[in-house]
């Protein structure tokens, strides 16, 4: 009888388990159902179409608010492999003139991404051949078309500036999940620092389909449907006339122009010579023409603008004056004598017949080596320091605040550091303590190690023209919606020159361009009536072929507004190319028009490249 009342036990706690667990599940069911419609929607994805909304990608218009960058509609075809059934693949092909293999291979890629998803067919389809597929789209289950922009270039110039959008890589959308594959991403240039502000943020709009795969509505009345918000607008530094002015004088040579604003850092032109049609990297021509501007010898992809390497030449006297007057090595009345050249244990270093003695001014004026020979050695044999290693610890210091060797953080991707060696890089050649200021002499007028690049320089120029400091240069003016850029570009740089050791230095820059006939000016040539120019030239020795000529300069002397440096490969004297090429850019930008023709005439119908000399 005991035994008997256990197992009725038991039978009523195994029944009260079998109500909890069907209660549990009713309630689950209720929730999955009517609650939750999250399920609903998961189980209603074969049916359901997901449409990216892509937003217009911001504009991009000059500092004189002309537009440059805008956008154009194109029509993506989109593929989801699941959804594929049998089709007419001739007369696909035919809609779409492309060959059939070209469409079965691509059915397949898509299917190994995901045969679910939706992946990119065929890219950026004209208006018309969307409008012939629109017709036919019931016979072809698995495909529809995706509206979206691609931009339009409304002038060919300052294609390394603005730079160039492209398909998203499968390493980008490994590591931002807002990109999925087919999507679009800025990949140089400003397209690329500003990604997140010219993109704005895609919407999605969910369709229902029938079994035809054809839109029969949108799903609960667009409840979970999202806008796309229009990407922001930006006003860049660049004067568009300036930019396409100075890639009009830069025709058919090798080298870089870049011209900042002293007063705020701003990039008024960044010219990198050849340059190439922006418009060549848009949508389908990109796989056309990429790999020939890739393989093009000249590389017209690369932008020597903040990218190149150059020896300063004598524009750098320029630099090593103002550490010698700061040093108390070097004062305006301090004469050299010149041989001409400099000599000193052997050494020997050439220069040019001027007259001599000269004091600082005249050296600026005629850039004489043998005199920045003696200003170098002294700055690096100054008693005040313990040895050579700080005395050049403390020249190096100077050129780092200057911006040297290290990027001055210009808003564009791939900026390089130049090249500014230490005291270990010649302990490596040398061995410890075995080398001196002589060894190193070559620095005195801008040959040896040292490098710099052209936005560097024109940076230089800058910090001259503002007595003193700089600030970071920059490509970009404004953002729409934005109170302000980054701060970092309102940060004003002090170089660790007083500013009245610049007196001397701008005499000397205004002599170089201004000076009277037959007194060793070596940029007259740069002399533009009513404009006072300051300027220096450069002559870069290459060892692989003629020298570079090198032009920076800034104007007027007083309130600057504009200061430019001119690197042109192979083009000999700093007065030949360089000189002219700034002296024009300077006329361009400050007048609005060049009222010497001849030299304008002269300057663009030289050919460095092709070895065709102006008539």
């Amino acid at each position: 009888m005991k035994e008997f009342d256990q197992f009725a036990g038991r039978k009523y706690i195994v029944g009260g388990l079998v109500i909890l667990l069907a209660f549990i599940y009713v309630v689950k069911l209720f929730v999955i159902q009517v609650v939750d419609e999250s399920y609903q929607l998961s189980a209603s994805n074969n049916v359901l179409r997901y449409v990216p909304q892509y937003p217009a990608r911001g504009l991009i218009y000059d500092r004189n608010h002309k537009l440059v960058v805008s956008n154009e509609a194109a029509y993506d075809l989109m593929v989801i492999p699941s959804q594929v059934a049998s089709f007419d693949t001739a007369e696909f092909c035919r809609i779409l003139d492309v060959p059939v293999e070209e469409v079965r291979n691509g059915i397949r890629k898509a299917a190994g991404y995901s045969r679910l998803k939706a992946s990119v067919l065929v890219k950026q389809l004209s208006a018309r051949t969307y409008a012939q597929l629109s017709e036919k789209m019931f016979k072809f289950p698995g495909f529809y078309v995706q509206p979206r922009t691609i931009r339009h270039y409304n002038t060919p110039v300052a294609a390394h500036m603005l730079g160039y959008v492209g398909e998203v890589t499968e390493r980008i959308i490994k590591r931002d999940p807002y990109y999925k594959m087919g999507d679009y991403i800025g990949i140089s240039g400003i397209e690329k620092s500003y990604e997140k502000q010219l993109r704005g943020e895609k919407g999605v709009k969910i369709y229902l389909v029938d079994v035809h795969n054809r839109i029969k509505g949108s799903y609960k009345n667009g409840k979970y449907d999202t806008a796309a918000v229009v990407g922001k607008n930006l006003i860049a530094c660049f004067d568009k006339d300036l930019q396409q002015y100075g890639e009009y004088l830069m025709h058919n040579k090798v080298g870089s122009i870049v011209a900042i604003e002293p007063k705020t850092g701003e990039v008024l032109c960044e010219v990198s010579s050849p340059g190439y049609d922006p418009a060549l990297l848009i949508g389908r021509n990109r796989s056309k023409y990429f790999p020939a501007l890739t393989q093009d010898t000249l590389k017209p992809l690369f932008n020597r603008a903040i990218m190149a390497s150059y020896p300063p030449g004598s524009t750098f006297k320029v630099v090593n004056a103002l550490i010698g007057l700061q040093e108390g090595v070097l004062f305006p009345s301090s004469t050299y004598s010149c041989a001409p050249g400099y000599y000193a244990r052997g050494v020997y270093v050439g220069c040019h017949i001027h007259h001599t003695p000269l004091n600082l001014e005249g050296a600026i004026q005629n850039s004489c080596n043998a005199y920045f020979c003696h200003v170098f050695r002294n700055i690096l044999d100054n008693p005040r320091y313990p040895s050579v290693y700080q005395s050049f610890d403390a020249w190096k210091h100077y050129l780092e605040q200057f911006g040297f060797g290290h990027k001055l953080g210009v808003d564009l991707p791939n900026e390089l550091n130049g090249f500014l060696p230490d005291t270990s890089y010649y302990d490596r050649y040398y061995h410890k303590n075995g080398w001196s200021s002589l060894t190193l002499i070559s620095m005195a007028i801008g040959q040896g190690e040292l490098g710099l690049t052209p936005l560097q320089m024109a940076n230089l120029a800058a910090t001259v023209a503002n007595r003193g400091y700089y600030y970071t240069p920059h490509v970009v003016k404004e953002i729409e919606g934005s109170a302000s850029i980054d701060k970092k570009y309102h940060i004003k740089h002090k170089v660790g020159i007083d500013s009245v050791n610049f007196a001397i230095v701008v005499d000397g820059m205004d002599l170089v361009v201004n000076g009277a006939p037959g007194t060793g000016s070596t940029a007259r040539i740069a002399h533009i009536d009513g404009i006072r120019v300051c300027g220096k030239t450069g002559t870069a020795q290459n060892p692989h072929g003629k020298d570079h000529s090198i032009f920076m300069a800034f104007a007027p002397r007083d309130n600057p507004e504009i200061a430019v440096s001119v690197y042109v490969e192979n083009g000999g004297f700093g007065s030949t190319y360089a000189a002219p090429i700034a002296s024009l850019m300077i006329e361009k930008y400050l007048r609005g028009k060049i009222t010497r023709k001849w030299l304008e005439e002269r300057m663009r119908n030289t050919d460095l490249i092709h070895g065709v000399q102006e008539k």
